[in-house]
């Protein structure tokens, strides 16, 4: 019978057909070599039968042709453990379910210990002399900064701006996985400033930032720049202020401070490839 005939009897499209049989799943018995049209016997709309309930239930291409010249024991003992495994499934996703707003309420409060503990450190930090801004920028600067902890806070959704920051002298929140950023192959160094004093020397010349890219800064500091906390975020600050959101594109930015090794202040600015 014609791949229409077949498709009336097993009711279905011989659009589902055509695929089955690109697949390899279900073969027709013939295809005339000058028209194309493919031929089908009635005794194969039992295979049809068999791979249609089989991907229903969701067996995977691959899984069904081992099974389609099994018998139906076979076939129903797959069944079986198709359904253990969905209610297994089904167990996970009610355990995830109960445990969600508990994790979410969890990692609220962290960010609330972690915008806390940024405010502190920024009211205790006089940023005069290092960036060269003064106590009334600095304080639209720290309400900018804890704004952007409240959003997270108070919101579910995603900010136009991914902002972390990083010290190693900072031991009251446990320490992410710190990225040897330097020999990262990922990044590229695009800006690096070595044996300066403070960082309005140079800040004007790496402020700037293209749109929609990744960046990552790294700071090497003597060690007579205490409050690495406050440093970083007043540090991003500045970038974040030097350049404002666009709504049609993201920018990551990250910090990294620790003590250098020579005494001296070191600065790199990276960009991911």
């Amino acid at each position: 019978m014609t791949i229409k005939e077949f498709a009336r009897l097993c009711g279905c499209n011989p659009q589902t057909l055509r695929y089955y049989d690109h697949v390899d799943l279900l073969k027709p018995v013939k295809v005339d070599q000058w028209s194309g049209y493919r031929f089908y016997e009635e005794a194969q709309a039992l295979a049809f039968v068999k791979i249609k309930n089989l991907q229903k239930a969701g067996f995977t291409i691959e899984e069904i042709k081992e099974l389609l010249d099994k018998d139906n024991h076979v076939i129903y003992k797959a069944f079986d453990a198709k359904i253990a495994e969905e209610e297994r499934r089904l167990q996970e996703i009610k355990a995830i379910q109960k445990s969600y707003q508990t994790e979410m309420t969890d990692m609220k409060k962290k960010l609330e210990t972690i915008r806390d503990m940024v405010k502190e450190s920024m009211e205790a930090y006089d940023p005069t002399e290092e960036f060269g801004i003064d106590r009334d920028a600095y304080s639209q600067m720290k309400e900018s900064v804890i704004g952007f902890f409240e959003s997270m806070i108070s919101r579910n959704d995603d900010s136009d701006y991914e902002y972390s920051e990083y010290s190693d002298s900072d031991e009251s929140v446990e320490e992410p996985e710190y990225v040897d950023l330097l020999n990262n192959p990922d990044y590229e160094i695009v800006y690096e400033k070595h044996g300066w004093s403070f960082v309005k020397e140079f800040f004007s010349e790496f402020s700037t930032l293209d749109e929609g890219q990744d960046y990552a800064m790294l700071f090497l500091l003597s060690q007579n720049k205490s409050n690495h906390n406050a440093f970083v975020n007043t540090a991003l600050g500045m970038l974040l202020s030097c350049n404002p959101k666009d709504p049609d594109n993201k920018r990551s930015l990250s910090c990294n401070a620790s003590d250098s090794s020579d005494g001296q202040n070191h600065f790199w600015l990276l960009k991911r490839k």
